[in-house]
């Protein structure tokens, strides 16, 4: 069967929409939040529970709305700097125009923070706050040496530690997989920094590539390894829990491994590789929950 000319423009849109919002980073992002309410925050033996949740169906409904605005808001503010980073992954502006973008941006951010409103004030506070820093960091902050970085990495957190405001148990160990998100989606936005550095040196940006250069952001990034390894470690002792220890060291393989390759990345196929690597631990991190 033939498919129109009018249906294949729409499924082309459809699949630059999906592309535009980074729909696996947003799964990853529902898949975290649920995983920390059944497994970290519990009890467990009510996972059912949970998962039929109406209202932590709707929380993470509205982190992933707020997530992808964000999302298009970035695309938006970067036209000219990803046709130079990645060309092939524009869609504004190409598939879809820039004003039904902005458009998008602002319809999905009103919904999810209304829909964050309606389950608290707390929740829908924080759903507000990290929708303008969103928006802040696309337009300006994200500019600057090591300030858009530490939102992106803080906003990170906020999405494991929403779960907590919602359902308040096991603080403890929600702040430490909130620690650890936070420090590898640190790491992650550094490397991309080296990895965009070209286009964003074109259009005048001020990341730490850039100001510092390749050398002094690696040891940079190797100090914060260090110390995220190194908090890691004094936890595993302090706790004296036998599956937070096996977490410890289920993430040194890989990031042991992340450091090995960082010494030797040289090209942005390298830094892509590495902000990859990134993701995986930052998904065996999540995935790790089920067994502590």
């Amino acid at each position: 069967m033939r498919i129109s000319r009018r249906s294949k423009a729409k499924l082309i849109l459809l699949l630059g929409f999906i592309k535009l919002v980074r729909l696996p980073n947003l799964l990853i992002i529902v898949l975290t939040q649920y995983i920390t309410r059944i497994f970290l925050i519990g009890p467990k033996e009510n996972w059912w529970q949970h998962i039929t949740d109406m209202k932590l169906m709707l929380l993470s409904l509205s982190t992933v709305l707020v997530a992808a605005a964000g999302y298009i808001i970035n695309d938006y503010y970067d036209i000219k700097i990803d046709t130079i980073n990645k060309p092939k992954r524009v869609v504004v502006g190409r598939l879809l125009r820039r004003r039904k973008a902005l458009a998008a941006h602002i319809i999905l951010n009103i919904i999810g923070v209304l829909i964050a409103f309606g389950i608290s004030l707390k929740i829908g506070a924080i759903t507000f706050v990290s929708g303008f820093l969103l928006w802040l960091y696309s337009n300006q902050l994200k500019r600057l040496p090591f300030t858009g970085n530490f939102v992106i990495a803080s906003l990170t957190a906020v999405s494991v530690m929403v779960i907590y405001v919602y359902a308040p148990r096991n603080e403890f160990m929600v702040y430490i997989f909130a620690f650890f998100a936070f420090f590898i989606s640190l790491i992650r936005e550094i490397i991309k920094d080296m990895e965009d550095v070209k286009g964003d040196a074109t259009f005048g940006c001020q990341t730490l590539p850039i100001i510092w250069g390749i050398r002094r952001t690696k040891t940079l990034l190797y100090l914060l390894i260090a110390s995220f390894l190194l908090v890691l470690f004094v936890l595993s002792i302090y706790l004296d829990h036998i599956l937070i220890t096996y977490f410890c060291f289920f993430i040194l393989l890989p990031v042991s491994w992340l450091t090995f390759k960082l010494i030797r990345a040289d090209t942005k196929k390298d830094f892509a590789y590495l902000s990859s690597l990134c993701k995986v631990i930052m998904l065996s991190g999540v995935l790790s929950m089920v067994w502590v």
